[in-house]
Parts: C-alpha cells; structure tokens; sequence
C-alpha cells in the first residue's frame, strides 16, 4: 500500500510538471503562429492510452511515464521526421519563424519550471509555513551511526557550524557537509567546543550508507506498546523510559534497538524508569530482534521550531527557497561529475525519486518536493545537451551569432548523439535502482 500511494504521488507529481512544462513551448509557438501537430504527456512508442484531435494537434497520454513532448511542425527534434525537412518551408513550421521567436519557444519550457518552483515554494510557506529543529532545541544532540563515528563523531554531540557558517537548521548539516568545501564540523561535545575534519572520503562514504549518518537523538521512551506483543505479557506500557537492557546502559532510542537486535530468540531483563521509580522486567525478544514497541514521537520529546508567513512574507521567502534549492543542485551535479567522490553511483531513476515521497499522503511533503523538482526538470533540461532544450537553444544561440543555421546533418546527427546520452542515463539511473534492491 505504501509503495502504491508513493507510486501515486510520482505519477501525479510528473503528470503537473511535464503539461506545464509543455505547455511552455506550447503557447509562445501558438502565439507566433507555429504549427503543433502534437502535444503528449508521456511518450507513445507504437501506442497512445488516449488522444483525440483538436485543430490542427493531437491531444494524448502515452504509455511510457517518462516525460512528454510536443510536436513542432519544421523542427529537428526527437521524432526525426527527415521526410517533412525534405520539403520547402512552410510560413507556420518552427524554421521558417525569426530566431528570436524560436529561442523564445524553445526556452518557454524551462521558463514554466522556473516559475513554477518559485510559485509551488511562495504558496507552501504561506500555507504550512516552516518547521525545523534548531541545534539549540536538540536536548540529547545527536545520534551517531557507525559512519559517523568513523568521522570522530559521537553521539550526543550538538553541531554548531559547518564551515564556519551557524547552523541554524538541523536539516542543513549533512547537506552541507556533503557539498560545501570546506567540510570543517564545529561541535558541542559536553561543553568543550571542537573541530572536525571530514576527509575527502566522507562524500563516498556519506552516500554509499544511503541513510542519514546524524540524526536526532531521542530517549528510549516508549511511545506505544503493541497489543499481544510481548512487551505487553512482558508489562511495559506507553511512557516507560528503558534505561538498560541485559546489564548495558541505552541513553538513545537506536541504542535500544541494537541492544533488542542482539539478544533475538532470547529472554531479556530490561530496566525500566517508571513515574520516578526503576523497575525490572524479563522480556521475550522474537526471532526478528523486535519485542512490539516503538518510541515517543519526536515532536513529545522535542520542541521544534516554527515560522509562519504573511503572503507578502512568503513571497521572498518562496524566492529565497528556490534559489537555495537551485544552488543545492548545481552543487550536486558538480558532486557527480567530480568521479573520486563517487557521487555518481548513487544516480538514482524513477525508484529513488518515488521513495522521496511521503508514505502517506502529504501535501506539504508532496509539494514541496513537486516544487524541488521542477527546479530540477528545469536544471537538466537547459543543459547544451542535443535532443534537450538546452541542446536547441545552443544551436539557436549559434545561427543567431553567426547569422546562420547550423548544417541540417549535423543537426540530425547531433540529435541522435543526445539521445543516445539521455537513454544512457536513464538506463545508469534506473539501473542504480535495481542494484540498489539487491544489495
């Protein structure tokens, strides 16, 4: 069920962004009179899901959820259609129309994206506003994985910079850590203040565990105690804070956990901290190291912090989140093209974009990161890549300084080229994902 509401989201998401990306090329070249003889959302290799006919274009759904396209009349582009270039020019096809109007057209689709983010970000921070977790709320720091711990971190640890720069968010941690350069982490540990320096072999190894190596540390407070487990025989309830477990101290939720892990099939004496008392109980651990418990929910433990805006408050702030998100990216796609990080096995396709989404359904989440990727669509489709729009706009950039087209069979050949890169990316991308659900 969850992967289907996660599936549902995806869809949905691509469905918004790739229409309106389209219908950025779709109204400039109206507008200057160019003929569009189709407008898809999603490709239809050999077959269409529906399509109907209006004017001169045809309206349809492909079968192939990975993008869409519109079809304008005089134009190299991914149909390949040779035998309409062949024919003299017609006023309403795309080459007949003044350079200036095609690269408008041309970058219409971008242009949407853009604005889009911007509007989607405006529109979220005046609705939900923003919640985070400020460094100074974290009341036991930070939970260290064993990664981090390899960087000098331990847990309990309270970040205070990253860089030199304040942090203000706990959010922006290992984001920055991943793509600033200067990697130096300011931290709080018990009250002696000190640097870490993350080694190069941070980024491979950040990425490479897939998961957050810092997160929120929380006690081992129990939040819910599973009816008929056998923590209820056991008799724990809701509100039980479980200080050891088989004689070993756990100060942290997921030290709980690893602690359960280890004594699976077996019977354990748990101590329990109970309206100011300590107890002891025994405990039957199952055959999967779980014994039917899950902890406090942050926000009871926690107090994070909460900004809300006007609407005029929220349209710099949607600005400013853009253009945050935008840097992010391009930082990214330096990370992936700087091959000793090995950012680039971690490339993900259309799984680990799904897995972005919330397993429930949430507006805020579903939103916000619709928004991130539209700014996204609108990064990699301006790359000077042949069969993007950034591919067309670098040949309309060339015709427009020299004063003449670029060569039709370079043009076709160049097309070719691009999609052969992008298929190529795609099959890397997608095929990261399948690896990744074996390994």
């Amino acid at each position: 069920m969850e992967i289907l509401i996660q599936a549902s989201q995806l869809l949905l998401s691509l469905s918004i962004l790739v229409i309106l990306h389209e219908a950025g090329h779709f109204i400039p070249a109206k507008l200057f009179k160019t003929r569009v003889e189709k407008f898809y959302l999603f490709f239809d290799p050999w077959f269409s899901l529906f399509k109907f006919k209006k004017g001169e274009t045809e309206y349809g759904i492909g079968w192939l959820p990975s993008g869409g396209y519109v079809k304008i009349a005089g134009m190299i582009d991914e149909s390949m259609d040779k035998e309409q270039m062949k024919k003299p020019a017609e006023p309403w096809e795309f080459r007949s129309k003044p350079a200036w109007q095609r690269l408008i057209i041309m970058l219409g689709g971008v242009t949407v994206n853009v604005i889009l983010g911007i509007l989607i970000y405006i529109m979220v921070m005046f609705v939900w506003g923003r919640e985070y977790m400020a460094p100074e709320n974290m009341t036991y720091g930070v939970y260290a994985d064993s990664t981090a711990q390899s960087f000098g971190f331990q847990s309990g640890d309270k970040v205070i910079a990253v860089g030199g720069k304040e942090v203000k968010k706990f959010s922006e941690v290992q984001i920055n850590i991943l793509l600033e350069d200067d990697k130096t982490v300011t931290i709080d540990r018990k009250g002696q203040i000190l640097d870490l320096e993350m080694p190069m072999e941070t980024v491979s190894k950040m990425l490479e565990s897939q998961r957050p190596f810092l997160q929120i540390a929380v006690q081992p407070t129990l939040g819910s105690v599973a009816k008929g487990s056998n923590a209820e025989k056991a008799g724990l309830i809701e509100g039980d804070l479980i200080t050891e477990v088989e004689g070993v101290p756990v100060l942290y939720w997921r030290d709980l956990i690893a602690q359960i892990k280890k004594n699976e099939s077996r019977e354990v004496n748990i101590a329990i901290l109970r309206n100011g008392q300590t107890e002891e109980l025994k405990v039957q651990v199952s055959e999967q190291g779980t014994i039917g418990v899950d902890v406090l929910d942050m926000d009871k433990q926690l107090s994070f912090s909460n900004e809300t805006y006007t609407f005029s408050q929220s349209i710099p702030e949607g600005f400013r989140e853009a253009y945050n998100k935008f840097d992010s990216y391009l930082k990214q796609m330096k990370l992936m093209f700087t091959p000793e990080t090995g950012a680039y096995k971690s490339m993900g396709g259309f799984i680990t974009i799904g897995k972005a989404f919330s397993t429930t359904w949430d507006w805020e989440r579903f939103w916000n990161f619709t928004a991130f990727l539209s700014i996204i669509l609108a990064i990699m489709n301006i790359l000077p890549i042949p069969a993007l729009d950034g591919g067309h706009v670098m040949f309309l950039l060339y015709e427009i300084i020299v004063g003449k087209p670029a060569p039709e069979k370079f043009m076709e050949y160049a097309q070719i080229a691009g999609i052969v890169i992008l298929l190529s990316l795609m099959l890397f991308a997608n095929g990261n994902d399948i690896l990744k659900l074996f390994n």
